[in-house]
């Protein structure tokens, strides 16, 4: 008697609650977004304290402040929620059914790994920084687009080519999609999570790229050679130059067995 009726149910709901709030915070540390988020929760905060004690002219303020605020986190956080559902949609790849619908049915072509390999490991001995996206089913058009078309055939002669200090096509990354060179002088995203401040701009921008796409990411280190390599969010650091090929087949492993499962299903159908 006297107190607030509490239920599991609620106690379910305030440590779900809890979870999501600290979720978002990890999500945007190192943004101004936990700032503009506190500042929201107070003024939601003194709402609630001004509407309590009926102070009218206050509380219809604030209270057209917080009826549009959905609209304007939209607005201010556009960045963040496009990211936020990039990450939930990756990481959900087993109800994508959405891009099995409009997919074309036919597979990509496989890159040929060979002459990716040999220049990552000659760039890596020669220490010129390097960032190659090999993509697989996301679409990659938003970051081709911002670069320079290229559409060529891969070859290692041409990857060091790009990556050549003196070269106008070095600063960015280059897109291999298939057996052809996309683009080069690609922007990729930086990621907003919190990593090692060793990590230089190539990793950030890749593993923010490994976020948001199931691309593989190859990153050669301009201060040390390291050969590094991220996927799903996570990024694995100074590769053996010798297991790199067998590092990146491998990573391509899963979809190369989804590849000869439907070439197996076209044999059947036909």
């Amino acid at each position: 008697m006297g107190f607030v009726p509490f239920s599991f149910i609620d106690l379910v709901d305030i440590i779900l609650v809890a979870a999501i709030l600290y979720w978002i915070y990890r999500a945007t540390k190192g943004t101004n977004a936990p700032y503009i988020i506190t500042g929201i929760i107070v003024i939601y905060l003194v709402w609630v304290v001004v509407k309590t004690l009926n102070m009218e002219l206050l509380s219809s303020i604030l209270g057209q402040f917080i009826s549009v605020g959905v609209i304007a986190l939209i607005i201010v956080f556009q960045p963040e929620l496009r990211r936020f559902l990039q990450m939930i949609g990756m990481r959900q790849k087993q109800f994508n059914f959405i891009s099995r619908i409009f997919s074309s049915g036919e597979d990509p072509t496989e890159t040929n790994l060979a002459p990716i390999v040999t220049a990552c490991r000659e760039m890596a001995a020669t220490k010129t920084g390097a960032l190659i996206v090999i993509g697989q089913q996301s679409d990659l058009k938003l970051i081709t687009e911002g670069g320079i078309a290229l559409d060529a055939r891969i070859s290692t002669p041409l990857i060091e080519n790009i990556f050549f200090k003196n070269a106008p096509l070095h600063d960015g990354a280059a897109v291999i999609e298939g057996d052809r060179i996309v683009a080069a002088k690609c922007i990729l995203p930086v990621t907003q999570s919190d990593v090692p401040k060793s990590y230089g701009t190539r990793h950030r921008a890749a593993l923010g790229m490994s976020e948001i796409s199931d691309a593989i990411i190859l990153v050669v280190s301009e201060e040390t050679g390291g050969i590094s390599i991220a996927h799903g969010g996570q990024i694995r650091r100074d590769i053996e130059p010798a297991r790199l090929m067998q590092t990146l087949q491998r990573y391509l492993n899963v979809n190369g067995h989804r590849k000869r499962g439907s070439a197996r299903r076209r044999e059947v159908a036909e």
